[in-house]
């Protein structure tokens, strides 16, 4: 369903309308449009502070791009002076002077900070720099993980991070720009350069205010940048529509064979996704007894194996608590939860699971901060990340368990709902509009990537920063 408010808005007598009644004025969000688009264009300017870990990687990461990089300089502020560690190639710009130019990234490596003194480095940065922001740009921090750090004035200076990009993103948002913090493992920065791919490209428009942990892993070999899912076998449940079709589609763009899997009565429909990207679909209630042998038999008399485990499948049965019948919630913690992991513990015990494979979770911001009408859902999705979180520090062979937690997205099932709850629902965001099915599969498809192997056990919400949960 189209967004009318955020059409209105944006024309002239409604931009009118809307600031001279204090209504919010969304910006169209620009999304991802082919695959040999830039991930990063116009200018960019790199700030560091201290002994910086990752800065030299951000100059190898931003040189395949064709934006102009500048690094921080400054007379007067000597913790600045590491930024020019992103490399030759980029151009000084003194942040004593006015600063003229746009940018369409702000990027900071604070993983130098030793001290909570050491914070004011980002205050240097971004005060001259923030209001240069260009429309739909991007601000990225990247700090270590504050449960590395010994030292408690080095762990509170990095955990201080997250409260200061929450707060950008509340302040860039209505511009249709977006801040994310990178928190990186000791020696983790040569696994960061698909994470900062993700979020300085508009595969990551309607993710924002979030916190991802990347890890130290092994090198992978390079992969083509325009399919790097080549070679790749994916399964998604609930595919037949909706954010599962759009997921299927966005992994067959990057090169996956798709397994499509969806319950019998939406057979015609899900023939449809599979067979317009060159997949192959399955009939298959996954809350069957019987359902993760079929699963694993399907895998087996096509493939040799799967690489990446997609468990989109999900249901609503609201009713306050008092009024539930037990089917209600009997059948949603089985769909939601219980399913994923008797498919995984399937395809793991029979080793159909890859090496290096990915397995992707669904949660919601109902699983994070609740919803009136929904204790059964929330429970499931809250458990997803309970899931999430315990078998990432279980699987072997390279493989990463992650999850998303989507918030208001545009499908059937909005729709559907009264309209001031729909419109509450796009509102009630640092973006204030909804998100699309494309949103949530660009950060699947982010953390499908051979090269996100050190993005393992994290919950990232796709919400526009939703003003509801954490």
């Amino acid at each position: 369903m189209s967004d009318v408010y955020l059409r209105f808005v944006n024309t002239a007598f409604g931009k009118t309308a809307a600031q001279s009644l204090g209504l919010p004025s969304p910006v169209p969000l620009k999304r991802w449009k082919r695959g040999d688009q830039p991930f990063i264009e116009g200018n960019v300017l790199v700030g560091a502070v201290g002994d910086s870990k990752a800065v030299s990687h951000l100059g190898l990461a931003l040189e395949a791009s064709p934006a102009k990089v500048f690094h921080a300089s400054s007379i007067s502020v000597d913790t600045l002076k590491d930024s020019a560690k992103v490399g030759n190639r980029a151009e000084p710009l003194s942040l004593d002077d006015d600063i003229e130019q746009r940018f369409s990234a702000l990027v900071f490596d604070a993983t130098g900070m030793k001290s909570t003194e050491d914070l004011r480095a980002v205050y240097d940065f971004f005060h001259p720099t923030i209001k240069k922001l260009a429309a739909h740009g991007r601000v990225l921090v990247i700090g270590q993980d504050p449960a590395s750090c010994r030292a408690p004035a080095k762990a509170a200076a990095h955990q201080a991070l997250e409260g200061f990009v929450r707060s950008v993103a509340k302040e860039v948002g209505k511009k249709g720009a977006t801040a994310n913090l990178l928190l990186q493992a000791p020696g983790g920065e040569k696994a960061l350069d698909s994470s900062v791919r993700f979020f300085l490209s508009a595969r990551s428009a309607y993710v924002s205010g979030q916190v991802a942990k990347v890890g130290k892993t092994a090198e992978v070999p390079p992969v083509d940048a325009a399919r790097p899912l080549s070679g790749k076998v994916a399964l998604v449940t609930g595919a037949s529509r909706g954010i599962g079709a759009s997921i299927a589609e966005t992994l067959a763009r990057d090169g996956a064979t798709v397994i499509g899997l969806d319950i019998a009565p939406t057979m015609h429909e899900l023939q449809k996704v599979t067979d317009s990207i060159g997949g192959k679909a399955l009939a298959c209630d996954i809350t069957d007894e019987n359902a993760p042998t079929e699963i694993a038999d399907f895998i087996k008399q096509h493939f040799d194996g799967v690489d990446l485990v997609i468990h989109n499948a999900g249901i609503t049965r609201d009713k306050t608590l008092g009024n539930m019948p037990e089917h209600f919630w009997d059948m949603t913690i089985a769909v939601n939860l219980t399913a994923e992991e008797h498919i995984d513990e399937e395809l793991m015990k029979q080793d159909l699971l890859k090496e290096n494979g990915r397995i992707v979770c669904i949660s919601s911001i109902s699983g994070i901060a609740g919803n009136f009408g929904q204790t059964n859902y929330s429970a499931a999705k809250s458990g997803v990340i309970g899931y999430v979180e315990a078998m990432a520090k279980q699987v072997k062979k390279g493989v990463t368990i992650n999850a998303v937690a989507p918030g208001f997205i545009e499908t059937q099932m909005t729709a559907a709902m009264p309209l001031t709850i729909r419109e509450a629902g796009r509102r009630m965001n640092s973006l204030s509009q909804g998100g699309l099915p494309v949103d949530v599969a660009e950060a699947i498809a982010w953390y499908c990537h051979p090269e996100s192997n050190g993005v393992n056990g994290n919950v990232v919400r796709v919400c526009g920063q939703s003003l509801i949960g954490k």
